[in-house]
Parts: C-alpha cells; sequence; structure tokens
C-alpha cells in the first residue's frame, strides 16, 4: 500500500520545478496501463482513484517533484509497509503515471487550468494609488534633480533675507559644527547668521522615519508639510539641543523638505545681547525603518522640491503572499475595515484642502462648479477611465443631495469613490457603454509597473487609442520603466526574491566579530541595494552580472573589514574584492551575512536560499523541528563537516542531499561575509553537486563556479522570468498559456538576458496576453466582453 502522500512528501523534498520535465521521460502505452495497474493494486486504497485522497489519507496526492525525484522515494520508502514491494522498472512506471496523470503542476493545469483571478489592490497599491489620487491636483512633480544634497543658503543674519545671501550651494548632507566661527571668513558675523537648505528626500523603505535635530541654536524643519513645522525649536527655552519627531513614508517617493537654522537671540532683536563666543552646529539624522541612527545620507536627498504628498495610515492587514508573491485575493472583514477607515481618512484630508485641490477660494463666485468638476475628475482619476454622462450626473446628483453644504459634498464623493469596486478592484474599469479595453491596458501597465494609477500621459494614450497594439505598449513601457515610481517597485521585486523585504535583524556574536555592530549592518544592506540597481539600471542590465560581479559597493566603514582600502569617510563606490572567489550575489557579505548564525556561517541557509529563491523551487518545511548541532558539541569539526553529521540520516537526505551541497560551495565566506581560506586549521572544502530534472550531474567547487552554472541555466532563467511576471502581474504565468515561460524565457535570452527590456516585454504579454483557451484578452468592439453593470458604491454605510 503506497501509504506516503505528497504533501508528507512535499516536506521532505517539496521542490517546485519550473517548466515540465514529463517530457524527458515519455510514456508509452504499455507503460502508462501498467503504471495504471501498479497505481491500483498498492496505492488507490490510500490516495484514491485519482490521488484525491481517502478519509485515512487526506491530503491529495499532487506536489512538485520531478518524475525522477518521485521514482527514488516510490523505490526507497514506498509502499512504506513493505518498501521492496515497488522498486526497479515498477517504481519507474508508477512513478510516470502518477506524475503525468494528475500529481505534476502540469497535470494539474490539464485537470484543472489556471485562471486569471479577480484580484483588489493590494495594501502597497492602495498606499500607493491615493497618494498619487490625491497629488493629480497639485501641480506635476518635477524630474528629480542628479545631483544628491540639498539646496543650502547663508545668510549673514537672523532671518533669511535675499538682500543678505552670501553662499547658495548644494550641500551633500547636513552636518556642520561651525565652532565659534562664521561659516566662512569673509562676509559673515560669526554670531549671527542663518542658513536654510531646501529640497526633498527620498527614503529607500516604507514606515516610520525617526528624524532627529541636533543643534545648539533655534531650528525649524518641516517634511512633507510646507506650512507647518514638523519639529519646531525655533523659540527655544531650556538646554535642550536634540529634537525628534517621527513620521510614516512610503518608500522611493520624495518628500519635500526644509530646514531652518539660525544662530541668533530669538524674540527681541538686541544684537548686543549676542555672543559670538557660543559654538554653533547643526546635524539632521534619521532613523529609518529597521535602520541605525545616522546622518540622512547624500543618496536620500535631492536639491529639487517637490509637492507635499498624502500618506494614509490606516491599519491594514497584510497582504497574502502564501504562493511566493504578494496578491490581493482575499477580503476580509479586517481589509474592509481597513479601506473603510482609509477612505475616511482620504476623505478628511481632502476636505481641509478643498480649495487648494479645487483651484478656487472661498469667495470665488464659481468655487461651487469647480468643485463639482473636481468631484468627477476625482471619480475619473480613481476609476482609471473617463465617466459617461449618466454617471457624471448619477455622482454629483448623490454627492450634493438633500441640501448637504459642499464639505459635506465632498466628503460625500470621496468615501463613495474609494469604496466603489471600481477603485478597489485592479481591472473593473470598463463600463457598460463605453470602448474601454484602452483603460483597462492603462491600469494594467500602471499597476504593474508602478503600484499605482495611470498618468496623464498613459490615459490621454488610451483616449487616443493608442493602447491597442504592442508597439504602442511597449513605448509607454519604456516611458514609465523610467519613472522613479517604476525604480521602487523593481527594488521591492529585488528585495522579496532575495528575501530581505522584511529587514531581518543582523547581531553577531560580539566576542568573534567585534568590528560588526548595527552600523555595518545598515551600510551593508545599503551595499546590496546599490549592487542590484546599478546592474538592473545599467545600460547592459545583464541578469548573468547578478551572479558573476566581481566588485561590490563598499563605503569607508565597510572598506577595512573586507579587505579594502579607502578613506574613512569615502562613499558608496565598486571596490573589487577576492575576484577569483566572489561571484556577485552569491558572495555579497550581507546575504551572507544574514544567511549565518551570530558565530557561525550556515550552509543549510544558504543552500535553501539558492534552492528557494535563485533555482525557484519551493522547500517545505521539515516534518520536525531540528536544532542545529552546537560548535561547543563538537569543537574539532568544521561547519561542514558538522552539518554533514546532522543531516547524514536517510530521512534527511531526501531534501539535504540538494540543499547542503549550495550551501557548501559557499563556506569560503564567514558569518560576515569575510573571505576565509580555512577553517578549525583545515582548509575549507568547498565542492559540491547537483543532480537537474533533467541533463547530467554538475559538479562545482566555490561561488565562481556555482555562479557560472546558475546563469547558463534555463531553470534559473526561468524561474527569474516566473518571479518577476508574479511580481508585476499578480497573475500566474501558466494563466497566460502554457507556453508563455518558455516563450519570455528564449526571448530573454535572444535579448542578451536584459533585464529592462524584460519588464517591458512582461507588461506587453499581460496587456495583450491570452487566456488559458487561448482567447485573446484584448477584445475588438465587434467582439466586446461581456462586462457586468457593478454598482458604483459597494460597501458599509459610512456617515461622514
Amino acid at each position: 500500500m503506497f501509504r506516503m502522500s505528497v504533501p508528507i512528501i512535499g516536506r521532505w523534498f517539496g521542490f517546485v520545478i519550473v517548466g515540465t520535465v514529463a517530457a524527458a521521460f515519455p510514456c508509452r502505452a504499455d507503460d502508462s496501463s501498467q503504471g495504471a495497474a501498479i497505481y491500483r493494486l498498492k496505492c488507490a486504497s490510500c490516495h484514491g482513484n485519482s490521488g484525491e485522497g481517502t478519509v485515512q489519507h487526506p491530503e491529495p496526492l499532487a506536489g512538485v517533484l520531478s518524475v525522477l525525484q518521485l521514482e527514488k522515494v516510490i523505490d526507497e520508502t514506498m509502499p512504506e509497509d513493505d518498501p521492496s514491494a515497488c522498486v526497479g522498472e515498477d517504481a519507474r512506471k508508477v512513478a510516470t503515471y502518477i506524475h503525468e496523470t494528475f500529481y505534476s503542476p502540469v497535470a494539474r493545469d490539464r485537470i484543472r487550468p489556471a485562471r486569471i483571478d479577480l484580484t483588489r489592490l493590494t495594501v502597497r497599491q492602495y498606499r500607493n494609488c491615493v497618494a498619487d489620487l490625491v497629488g493629480s491636483f497639485r501641480s506635476d512633480v518635477p524630474t528629480l534633480d542628479r545631483h544628491h544634497g540639498l539646496d543650502a543658503e547663508y545668510f549673514n543674519g537672523r532671518n533669511f533675507d535675499g538682500n543678505k545671501r552670501v553662499i547658495q550651494r548644494i550641500d551633500p548632507v547636513v552636518s556642520m559644527n561651525f565652532g565659534a566661527a562664521a561659516p566662512a571668513p569673509e562676509g559673515f558675523q560669526s554670531h549671527r547668521f542663518a542658513i536654510r537648505w531646501r529640497g526633498s528626500v527620498v527614503p529607500r523603505e516604507t514606515g516610520v522615519h525617526e528624524f532627529i535635530v541636533h543643534t545648539e541654536h533655534s531650528v525649524r524643519l518641516f517634511v512633507n508639510d510646507h506650512q507647518t513645522a514638523f519639529i519646531d525649536a525655533y523659540v527655544k527655552s531650556g538646554d535642550d539641543k536634540e529634537f525628534r519627531g517621527s513620521i510614516y513614508l512610503l518608500g522611493g517617493r520624495a518628500y519635500p523638505l526644509l530646514l531652518e537654522f539660525s544662530k541668533a537671540n530669538q524674540g527681541v532683536d538686541n544684537e548686543k545681547q549676542e555672543k559670538p563666543e557660543v559654538p554653533a552646529s547643526i546635524k539632521l539624522q534619521w532613523k529609518p525603518p529597521g535602520g541605525v541612527e545616522e546622518i540622512v545620507p547624500s543618496r536620500c536627498l535631492t536639491p529639487t522640491s517637490v509637492p507635499e504628498v498624502f500618506v494614509s495610515t490606516a491599519a491594514f492587514p497584510p497582504d497574502d503572499r502564501s504562493i511566493g508573491y504578494e496578491r490581493g485575493t482575499d477580503v476580509s472583514k479586517e481589509w474592509l475595515r481597513g479601506a473603510t477607515d482609509a477612505a475616511i481618512e482620504t476623505a478628511g484630508y481632502v476636505v481641509e484642502r478643498i480649495d487648494l485641490l479645487a483651484n478656487t477660494k472661498p469667495d470665488d463666485e464659481k468655487r461651487e462648479e469647480k468643485i463639482r468638476q473636481f468631484v468627477v475628475r476625482w471619480a475619473e482619476t480613481a476609476w482609471r477611465r473617463p465617466l459617461s454622462q449618466a454617471e457624471q450626473s448619477w455622482l454629483l446628483s448623490i454627492a450634493f443631495a438633500q441640501g448637504r453644504n459642499t464639505a459635506e459634498a465632498v466628503k460625500w464623493s470621496v468615501l463613495m469613490v474609494l469604496q466603489s469596486p471600481r477603485f478597489l478592484y485592479q481591472h473593473l474599469v470598463q463600463s457598460p457603454g463605453l470602448e474601454a479595453h484602452p483603460f483597462e491596458t492603462a491600469s494594467r501597465l500602471s499597476l504593474g509597473l508602478w503600484d499605482s494609477l495611470p498618468d496623464k500621459q498613459l490615459i490621454e494614450a488610451a483616449k487616443n487609442n493608442q493602447l491597442l497594439t504592442s508597439e504602442h505598449i511597449t513605448a509607454q513601457a519604456r516611458r514609465m520603466l523610467k519613472d522613479q515610481k517604476a525604480k521602487q517597485k523593481i527594488r521591492t521585486f529585488f528585495m522579496a526574491w532575495l528575501r530581505v523585504d522584511g529587514i531581518p535583524e543582523l547581531f553577531k556574536d560580539p566576542d568573534k566579530y567585534p568590528e560588526f555592530s548595527p552600523e555595518i549592518a545598515s551600510d551593508l544592506r545599503v551595499s546590496l541595494d546599490a549592487f542590484v540597481e546599478e546592474i538592473f539600471w545599467s545600460e547592459a542590465s545583464d541578469f548573468r552580472q547578478l551572479f558573476t560581479a566581481t566588485s561590490i559597493p563598499l563605503n569607508g566603514r565597510l572598506a577595512p573589514l573586507y579587505g579594502a582600502v579607502l578613506p574613512a569617510d569615502a562613499d558608496f563606490q565598486n571596490i573589487e574584492i577576492d575576484p577569483m572567489l566572489r561571484s556577485g550575489l552569491l558572495s555579497h557579505p550581507y546575504l551572507m551575512s544574514v544567511l549565518s548564525y551570530r558565530n557561525v556561517s550556515s550552509p543549510i541557509h544558504r543552500g535553501v536560499f539558492v534552492v528557494r529563491s535563485i533555482l525557484g523551487r519551493v522547500l517545505r518545511p521539515p516534518p520536525d523541528a531540528v536544532a542545529p548541532l552546537s560548535p561547543d558539541l563538537h569543537p574539532s569539526l568544521t561547519t561542514r563537516q558538522r552539518v554533514s553529521l546532522q543531516t547524514s540520516a536517510s530521512a534527511c537526505q531526501i531534501c539535504h542531499s540538494t540543499i547542503n551541497p549550495f550551501g557548501f560551495a559557499l563556506e569560503n565566506f564567514d558569518a560576515i561575509g569575510r573571505l576565509r581560506t580555512e577553517e578549525k586549521a583545515m582548509p575549507i572544502d568547498a565542492v559540491g553537486e547537483y543532480q537537474p530534472p533533467m541533463g547530467e550531474r554538475v559538479h562545482f567547487s566555490g561561488a565562481r563556479e556555482l555562479g557560472k552554472y546558475l546563469v547558463a541555466s534555463s531553470f534559473v532563467q526561468e524561474a527569474f522570468i516566473e518571479r518577476l511576471f508574479h511580481a508585476l502581474v499578480q497573475q500566474p504565468i501558466r494563466a497566460f498559456g502554457a507556453d508563455a515561460l518558455q516563450q519570455l524565457r528564449l526571448s530573454f535570452e535572444a535579448n542578451g538576458f536584459h533585464m529592462q527590456k524584460l519588464v517591458v516585454e512582461i507588461m506587453v504579454q499581460e496587456a495583450l496576453g491570452k487566456t488559458p483557451s487561448g482567447e485573446s484578452l484584448q477584445k475588438n468592439k465587434e467582439n466586446k466582453p461581456e462586462i457586468p453593470s457593478l454598482p458604483l458604491f459597494t460597501g458599509p454605510a459610512i456617515k461622514p
């Protein structure tokens, strides 16, 4: 009896093979009938006639092992009460039958094809959409200056009189200590001067950012608010020199920042009371989410001033990521509550600023007319397509009904629009009576590349029927990819792909690694970020460089720890280190540190990373939690020897025979990612091997050889493409055709593994994709799909 169900097999070795290996093992007619007969005799009593499970074993016989792997499990362990009853040819025949009939992903797709799901906005998309929705009524965001830092004006006097401006320049950071002197030898009084820094701050992470200003003198800091100071210590009392404030920001966006400093007695203008010998200094610091207190770095500052950004802080439950990518398929009570709270929060913000957003004034004769225009445009922008005259009339009649005043009408309209499924769901933009599919394409492009709403250019293209061909869509995707929002979307993908999006805590044994500190950990994350960013956004955008590059970004603090020579205050720059042994991401110190314990490396964590993230296979947890063997219990063993001992049991080897060799190949790097050539006075053994689903066994030694194998592997390429597709489209790639992944891989290869071109091609395929039946998702006017007539507003009853 075939007692081990596939989910249990999956716990031991639950790999998802990207693509199919069934073609490598053709099932002859006689094999199929014999395999079916063996299955009915020895397996069906436990697993059901079609692998659906039974009362005793309810888990379905469905998994992700290859035929060879499945055959090996059957040959060695099945049936559980008599493993010798199904071996050799019998094991091969039953494995092939099971795999091709109902076990493999391809077989399951044949039985129940993958489909495109109706999805709501993810939390990330919701926050971005409302930010850009409000922002669309402000002035356009200018292109950010290529220079980093803040525009600085230095004045000879206590105030910011333009006639007394002595210096104007770009300061990379705000960290000055003037002592008792003036900012410059000439043009200033040492006891009376002022400085104003203007520009924008561009955080990398989403979450609460704490800003800290250190100074002995008067200071005001404005962040994302032109009117109200975020930190106001301009008229000081007491001896406080440190001032703090926290604010929630969305990563990748620019927020206006203004910092004003004055060395002088505030209040009464009495120059005689001011003492020139009083020292003056100022530092602008922050603590980003998961980071450390540091000077706000130049890379996160720009001299370009931008409009304010509305940021919703309503609490949402996390989105589902159970199948490897973020998606909005569940609509829980908690999510509905979060959406309602966010709508109320947004409505309150809009009502307070309605005259500014509607470009009117309280005494404007046309104020109500302009506000009515605002209401219509608000709905059109949120719903991502024009409104018919009937819809406009209906919306305005509801908003301004029952004698509501203007503020009530605005609040009602904002709430109705944001609670409508046409806003909350990703692709409900079509409307009865309108040829709307260009607007659906615009919505798909903007949500895919920006996690946000279409901009004016994209909507204009949709209005002019310039989103109907692959050429049209390609041109728009290329344009959009240059936007800051696309850069943040790509960064978010890479952090999730490398499994460091949660900003893992990184602590090391201070006795063994005394140089390692929270500041080092923060710098290493910046280094990884910069490494990926430089390769992706380079002209070549070569995927292979991610695994073969020999240089990494280091600054003055990291350099001595990793054997490089830089000035202590040096900013990040590419430095080649250990070129014969390092290999891109596989040996990056941040990943090596994250994939280690406090005091020793972890071949298991590193191997799992390669299997999951790089090879694209899914490993399910082992049946029992097993604590690692402490190095103290086996002080004479190397890490490799200790891990081999711990995972030597046959049950463990089903998984670890694949996991361990990848981790062993990275043993030249210690728990903080430094190069080492020996451990326990023995040479490092970095030899490994791997049996891919198809082809011959592969042998490698060290990160360089492993990297060369990985970049040449079609399985690795397809795994990367699939993860990127899921991140952009948030739908299963198989729903776009059985050959969609293979076609993308062939195109990827033909384009020299150019990642930016791959992003564009994915968006084009998604916009002009095919359903599982092969029917085009794009419909012409004569063959327009039936779109259900949805209510404009659904959701909890809200009383403004």
